[in-house]
């Protein structure tokens, strides 16, 4: 990495040898889901303005392509936990907070996409993912925090594989449970639920092998229909009888509260894939700004939240599970078709949820290995990932405290925390507004993910070891 001292801050005069070097992107190989090409030297040296919009790929997504690939990244296992985030929150709490976090992860991802935009014209660079714009807003910042730029990098790269890695291991126990109520019920086994997570470790052995996205494309397409047809059968098994809202509680129990938020993030926040749909566009600049491609998209998924969550809750109430599809009817074909559809979509979901996290650990030790041994120890890698993820699932069976884990401890630190943090940093210390009111809110954001990590991650720690049976 470039010494930091070489790096000229705003105040002092320019020069040639004083400004940052041509940027390397380290993560070439992951295509949509890294930066994109790197400038000239003679268009680093000059001093003219620089606009990061010119210098994007021609032939990249349009505002379309990306608005699909936003929705489809955020369109997931987490709707379905939407029921039970209610149940844990109430109805009325449970409406007026999926909003305001709503609007709290939206402009989390405002302000990481701003901040990335400016840091790009500052370092002229096209484009910057989510680590690189961490470790480039350390490096043109404050003198003093310029030695942390590589950790700040490092420390995004090691949370999205583990955030990643944390989600593999969601998957496997929800297509396990899908797998487990369908045929225990309907062939009369009494098989445990980690039987089927075995099972399922299987096939994601051969799914998680897959180094290309273009071999996963067809995959994504199937499980695009699968989810599609899922939701439409979901939605009749709702709305099929009267809904009763009287025995709803509009607050939930204090200690349930914790649960509701860490669940409710883990479905919203798709953090992780909105800096390589923004790299992606030809015309970034509509990313933000009113409608823009993230406020459509994001207004879209909270109001879909907010209604599955709803009456999902006031279709099943206190029955709700962790994923509503596992409420619907044990027995009925419909049903039945609907979770068996889910839990393969999730399946083949799974290979592009277990490639970014790969790809971002093999681009930091290839190095260690010979060329000729890379094959093999790709192979070897991918596999024991795998069986320590089965492992994982095995030990935390139980879908709903899982989900509530995971999204208490990586996507309240990622998703709100990581981005407040920075654009602090880059704004600091005189471009934080009248009265630095930047500053207190992001304050206030990193209050509120830190409070939803810790008691967050104790409810649901609380809820795997001592399961309620009844609310």
């Amino acid at each position: 990495m470039t010494d930091n001292k070489a790096y000229t801050p705003d105040s002092e005069p320019a020069s040639t040898q004083s400004q940052p070097p041509a940027y390397t992107s380290s993560v070439g190989s992951l295509n949509d889901f890294n930066s994109k090409a790197n400038l000239t030297e003679k268009d680093q040296l000059e001093n003219a303005d620089y606009n990061p919009f010119d210098n994007r790929d021609p032939n990249g997504s349009s505002s379309g392509g990306a608005l699909a690939h936003l929705l489809k990244s955020s369109l997931g296992t987490g709707i379905l936990a939407m029921p039970m985030a209610f149940h844990n929150a109430g109805l009325v709490f449970g409406s007026v907070m999926t909003l305001i976090v709503g609007f709290l992860c939206t402009h989390c991802v405002h302000i990481l996409v701003r901040t990335s935009h400016n840091i790009c014209k500052d370092a002229k660079v096209p484009s910057l993912g989510f680590a690189e714009t961490a470790e480039k807003v350390f490096e043109y910042g404050p003198k003093g925090i310029r030695r942390y730029s590589n950790f700040a990098k490092q420390f995004v790269d090691i949370s999205l594989m583990a955030t990643y890695y944390a989600a593999a291991c969601v998957y496997m126990v929800f297509i396990a449970t899908s797998f487990h109520d369908v045929i225990n019920y309907d062939v009369g086994l009494k098989w445990d639920v980690r039987i089927y997570i075995a099972m399922t470790v299987i096939p994601c052995l051969f799914i998680g092998q897959i180094r290309s996205l273009k071999w996963l494309v067809p995959f994504s397409f199937m499980a695009n229909v699968f989810i599609v047809v899922t939701f439409a059968i979901t939605l009749y098994y709702m709305f099929d009888e009267p809904l009763v809202y009287s025995d709803k509680p509009l607050i939930a129990p204090a200690a349930h509260i914790p649960l509701f938020f860490a669940t409710v993030i883990f479905a919203m926040e798709g953090i992780g894939a909105v800096m390589p749909v923004e790299n992606s566009m030809k015309k970034p600049q509509q990313f933000l700004g009113c409608p823009g491609v993230l406020n459509t998209a994001m207004i879209t998924v909270v109001l879909l939240y907010a209604v599955i969550g709803f009456f999902g809750y006031v279709r099943f109430g206190d029955e709700v599970r962790g994923s509503i599809t596992l409420n619907l009817p044990e027995g009925d074909w419909l049903a039945d078709c609907a979770k068996l559809l889910m839990a393969v979509a999730i399946l083949f979901t799974y290979g592009l949820q277990f490639y970014v996290p790969n790809e971002v650990l093999w681009r930091k030790i290839q190095h260690k290995f010979k060329p000729e041994n890379h094959n093999i120890t790709q192979i070897l890698l991918r596999t024991g990932i795998i069986l320590v993820s089965g492992g994982v699932a095995a030990g935390i069976p139980n879908l709903e405290p899982f989900i509530s884990l995971v999204g208490a401890v990586f996507f309240s630190l990622l998703g709100i925390f990581v981005p407040s943090f920075v654009e602090t940093v880059y704004l600091w210390p005189d471009r934080l507004g009248w009265g630095k009111w930047k500053l207190i809110k992001n304050i206030l954001l990193g209050i509120f993910a830190i409070l939803a990590l810790i008691a967050g991650a104790a409810a649901s720690i609380d809820e795997m070891i001592n399961p309620k049976t009844e609310d």
